[in-house]
């Protein structure tokens, strides 16, 4: 059984934060949509394999990056004028990077991990 580990994270400004590809970036109106559309790529394998059909050589996609966790949880709520999420999962960082790369760019921030 994989370790289930706690991410804290922010993100300064939700409203214009995209992923570079729009087909796949998050187009929510606030932070329980964030959570809700962060939830379910980290929870089922759409996302990733919308990307990946995107890519030149599908075939040639490192698949343990469309590994999923089921019982993932995310939360989001705005504090101090920024999205604060708080995200559990057996995921390793890789990929939680890669989904949140996809779904707002860079524009997170890793606050603090933990085990949960």
């Amino acid at each position: 059984m994989s370790q289930r580990s706690r991410y804290y994270l922010s993100i300064d400004d939700l409203a214009h934060a995209r992923g570079r590809e729009p087909r796949l970036a998050y187009d929510g109106a606030g932070p329980g949509d964030f959570a809700a559309a962060l939830q379910a790529a980290l929870c089922d394998p759409a996302l990733f394999e919308r990307w990946r059909a995107l890519q030149d050589d599908p075939e040639a996609v490192d698949m343990s990056l469309g590994a999923i966790d089921p019982d993932a949880e995310a939360k989001a709520e705005v504090s101090d004028l920024r999205t604060r999420v708080e995200l559990t999962t057996s995921l390793p960082m890789r990929i939680v990077r890669h989904r949140l790369d996809l779904l707002i760019g860079a524009n997170w921030l890793l606050r603090d991990l933990r085990s949960a």
